[in-house]
């Protein structure tokens, strides 16, 4: 790679001056703009203008999507080469793999150099509190996203100014956002860290940390819906392009469609019917001055399901029959207006009536609602009503109109039917083409705004990002009108259906063009200071085409198993997009695209090798991880750990507020947790491989392993320990490192705590370097106490923990501890876990003395117990071989056991057997058996 080049990427494109604002405005300065276009560099070619720059590689990728080769690249886009190109700026953002991310690495990125390569960090060893209510994060709506603020944290930390940061899942490109605002003085200090004038980042105990500037940004994601956000979000922009142009789509779009949103307020007899009247002769002109008539312009009207009453069959209206106004709430049971039964939505049906589509210009059954109350503005007063002739006539207009530009009306995920696993049979009956997603006012509404803004900038604009940030609210995804009607819209309208495509039986049918006026006002922000140090691209993370070593820092945000159906939530975007998601490399659980957690796993395994590969050695990658499935959990610490990531710190993000399931979930996660792991530097792989499988490379790599641990980390003012210091945690780590490479492992963990205890200090249960033990009693001096880690029991492992946790501080008997064991330790084994007697507990991994009480073994004879504790396991692992069928219930503690006695014999086929006939839950819940299961199924090629 040449080294950077001194010119930026991307000139401003229009000069700001600063000129006296106009007298009452509120504000001390306007800014005036020197339109005239500069000239442009980008990938080290001078171009007249951006126009010109954006001409050029658009041909270049013309060509490059005429390669068959090309468009073969796991997770390459559904879509025609001509959407792809309308949807791509290219070099910068392209919606299909991107073929230009070799020259931007050679011109913005830092060749890896591993003889001059001094580069060292500790893991970010802090929980992160970062709220969502940041106007930029707000501009565009997605199914989940960590606050860039919080990303920014992560970045500072382990990176410098013109590094290369790479997120493969970006979702809507927070992590591009965070990058280059780590240039910016006020963003920086608004996370509590001081920026001296030379640029020095300071945290809040004095440490120079950092330093002021950006980070150049590769982000990717598989959803080209996505990528197309991202790049919008992270884009250079022109405040005196964007605000002629969207003064010029405002009054085209209201000079179309105004008249599809006109009411009347409190009208007369006669007025009634001169409306009516006009309406059917010159529908355009309602509202005119011309015609005397009492204006309204609707805000929302809302929409109510009908259904049948079981007792008498006749049509019920949901809004009427089960709305208590007095209450503010919808009542569960409620009587039929006809006959007076008592119904829920469970024992009603919903009525149906047969329509002409218009778009499909085909009849079509679908479930019937009919409008049952106005909300709309008056002058200055905001009214309500029941809708009257006029609006039903008006209603009746629209449907008749024939579609005068082009919307999307394709199958519904390309089937129609049982279109994906969101689909509800009680829901979305008849839903089967995009545009029964919509109204059919706000679907036309919205064609003649897509044509308008094609036709103008392109929708790859920020135009085209309002278009895409507003497109739940003015669907039938908007919300439970019930919420919106009696908490005033707002955060309320998606507060029950993010993350789902929930169709409500009262839908607010909100006012395109007010909604869309609205959001112009939430896009104009600039991030990027008007230079382009971010690439994007719509791309499976598992095939990202990026040069091996290229990348200084990952932070993703991956799916997390079956959480969220990417695919499917994306599909409206995608319809009006042109361009689609290919769900073949897609990371999720999915009974529709017949991907159980096996399939995830082997998805996020591929995905994190890659990452791997991308990253220079040393180097560090932190996934922010949310599931409440310890599963899931699992599966994807086995991703990292199989890539050849060594884990080395968790922590929690709190990102404030929760999506649906976290606030209506008992068991669900309220925190995401946030993962910190290194690639190995090259100089420690070349000396391991020298000597793996022996002692020596055992305690090589727990000696690399503790460097890259924190030393001490306080929280809330008192020490906390540290779990990746304490013995059982480390040697899991190097068991891990061994078998996922493929070596034996060398210890016993009866030799390697033993050993342990022998070669590194000791403090409050945590090991150390010699070189880090003086620091941490440095810091241990300062606090009062250092708080314990929570125990939860739930398996055989965690239940000696405990048990030693109890007798830390001096022997028990067996009457003292079985109380304690009975009521915290018995109560939650995992399902297909043998529970173990506290008797047997204690026989096998504690020393009875003559006085009857139970004590921690000498580390002395600690050896000589763990070697009949494992005869004793295998003995039960044998038994397991002998017997025939499948295992209900386990002792996974003996399978464990056998599964490392099997490998080190390289006895794969047992391992797979075995797993075979023990609940998938055993396995797949288990780190250390899906270890050794993954992997021997490898070995197997299996």
């Amino acid at each position: 790679m040449a080294k950077k080049s001194p010119i930026k990427q991307s000139e401003r494109l229009f000069e700001e001056n600063l000129i006296p604002a106009k007298a009452g405005s509120g504000e001390l300065f306007d800014v005036s703009f020197d339109n005239k276009p500069k000239p442009v560099e980008c990938l080290g070619m001078t171009f007249p203008n951006d126009k010109a720059r954006r001409a050029y590689f658009t041909e270049k990728l013309r060509e490059k999507l005429k390669d068959p080769t090309f468009r073969k690249i796991d997770g390459f886009p559904i879509g025609e080469d001509e959407d792809i190109l309308l949807l791509s700026n290219p070099p910068y953002y392209t919606a299909c793999p991107n073929p230009f991310l070799a020259d931007f690495i050679r011109l913005n990125g830092k060749e890896y150099d591993v003889s001059h390569d001094n580069y060292s960090r500790e893991p970010f060893a802090a929980d992160v509190s970062e709220g969502k209510n940041d106007p930029i994060y707000n501009a565009h709506s997605y199914h989940t996203k960590v606050p860039h603020k919080a990303i920014m944290r992560y970045i500072l930390h382990y990176t410098q100014p013109g590094d290369v940061v790479y997120d493969g899942f970006c979702g809507t490109g927070m992590t591009a956002v965070a990058s280059q605002l780590c240039a910016d003085k006020a963003a920086v200090e608004s996370l509590g860290y001081i920026v001296t004038p030379d640029g020095n980042i300071v945290d809040s105990e004095g440490v120079e940390f950092s330093k002021l500037g950006t980070r150049t940004s590769i982000i990717g994601d598989l959803s080209p819906a996505a990528s197309f956000i991202a790049h919008n979000y992270n884009a250079p922009i022109s405040a005196c392009d964007l605000k002629s142009n969207s003064d010029q789509v405002i009054a085209q779009l209201y000079a179309k469609c105004s008249w599809m949103y006109f009411t009347l307020d409190r009208p007369t007899p006669a007025q009634l019917t001169s409306a009516v009247a006009l309406l059917k002769k010159h529908k355009s002109q309602l509202g005119s001055q011309d015609h005397n008539l009492p204006k309204g312009r609707i805000n929302y009207t809302i929409w109510s399901d009908v259904f049948l009453c079981f007792e008498c069959s006749q049509e019920v209206v949901f809004w009427d029959a089960a709305l208590d106004k007095e209450a503010g709430e919808v009542r569960d049971e409620f009587p039929c207006p006809h006959c007076g039964a008592q119904l829920t939505k469970r024992n009603v049906e919903r009525a149906f009536v047969t329509v002409r589509d218009a778009v499909l210009n085909q009849n079509v059954k679908k479930a019937k609602q009919v409008p049952v109350l106005i909300k709309y503005t008056a002058g200055k007063e905001r009214l309500e009503k029941i809708p009257d002739a006029f609006d039903r006539e008006l209603l009746n207009t629209i449907e008749a109109e024939k579609p005068s530009a082009w919307m999307p009306s394709d199958l519904f995920m390309g089937k129609g039917g049982d279109w994906g696993n969101l689909w509800r049979p009680g829901v979305h009956a008849g839903i089967t083409h995009t545009h029964h997603f919509y109204t059919t006012r706000n679907l036309f509404c919205l064609a003649q705004l897509f044509q308008i803004i094609k036709e103008r900038t392109g929708m790859n604009s920020r135009l085209g990002f309002a278009f895409t940030a507003m497109q739940r609210n003015v669907s039938r995804l908007a919300g439970i009108a019930f919420s919106y009607y009696f908490h005033g819209g707002g955060g309320a309208i998606n507060a029950g259906t993010k993350g789902t495509l929930y169709m409500s039986s009262t839908a607010p049918e909100v006012n395109v063009l007010d909604n869309f006026e609205g959001r112009l006002g939430a896009v104009g922000f600039d991030v990027s200071r008007g230079n382009s140090f971010v690439l994007v691209q719509s791309a499976s993370a598992s095939d990202t085409s990026l040069p091996e070593s290229s990348a200084d820092y990952v932070f993703t945000d991956p799916p997390f198993g079956g959480n969220l159906m990417y695919s499917e939530l994306n599909y409206l975007w995608e319809a009006w997009l042109r361009v689609k998601t290919n769900s073949g490399p897609e990371a999720i659980e999915n009974d529709a695209q017949n991907k159980g957690l096996p399939e995830y796993q082997r998805l996020m395994s591929k995905c994190f090798s890659e990452y791997y590969r991308v990253l220079k050695p040393g180097r560090w990658m932190t996934v922010e991880f949310h599931n409440s499935q310890n599963k899931v959990w699992t599966a994807i610490q086995e991703g990292i750990q199989h890539a050849g990531f060594v884990v080395s710190d968790v922590r929690t993000l709190d990102k404030k507020q929760g999506s649906f399931k976290q606030y209506n979930s008992a068991n669900a996660v309220k925190q995401d947790l946030v993962i910190s792991a290194y690639k190995p530097t090259e100089q420690f792989n070349e000396r391991f491989n020298i000597i793996a499988g022996t002692e020596n490379g055992a305690w090589e790599f727990v000696r690399s392993h503790l460097r890259h641990i924190p030393v001490f980390v306080v929280k809330a003012g008192r020490g906390e320990v540290i779990a990746e210091r304490q013995g059982y945690l480390l040697f899991d780590r190097m068991v891990a490192f061994h078998v996922q490479r493929g070596f034996s492992v060398p210890l016993s963990a009866a030799e390697f705590y033993s050993g342990l205890r022998q070669k590194f200090p000791e403090r409050d249960g945590m090991y150390f370097l010699s070189e880090q033990v003086s620091e941490y009693d440095r810091q241990r001096v300062a606090i009062k106490e250092v708080e314990q880690l929570q125990l939860f029991v739930n398996d055989e492992k965690s239940a000696i923990q405990w048990v030693r946790r109890q007798l830390a501080d001096g022997a028990l008997t067996y009457q003292q501890l079985s109380p304690i064991y009975m009521k915290e330790a018995q109560r939650v084994w995992e399902k297909h876990e043998q529970p173990l007697e506290l008797a047997t507990i204690l026989e096998q991994s504690f020393v009875k003395d003559h006085d009857n009480t139970w004590r921690i073994p000498d580390p002395q004879k600690e050896a000589d117990l763990e070697q009949m504790r494992h005869r004793a396991l295998m003995k039960e692992f044998q038994q397991y071989l002998d017997t025939k069928g499948k295992l209900r219930v386990v002792r996974s503690e003996a399978l464990r056991a056998g599964f490392k006695d099997s490998w080190q014999k390289k006895d794969y086929t047992t391992i797979v057997q075995m797993a075979k006939r023990v609940p998938d839950a055993v396995i797949q819940e288990d780190p250390a058996l899906l270890m050794y299961f993954d992997n021997a199924s490898l070995l197997r090629g299996e």
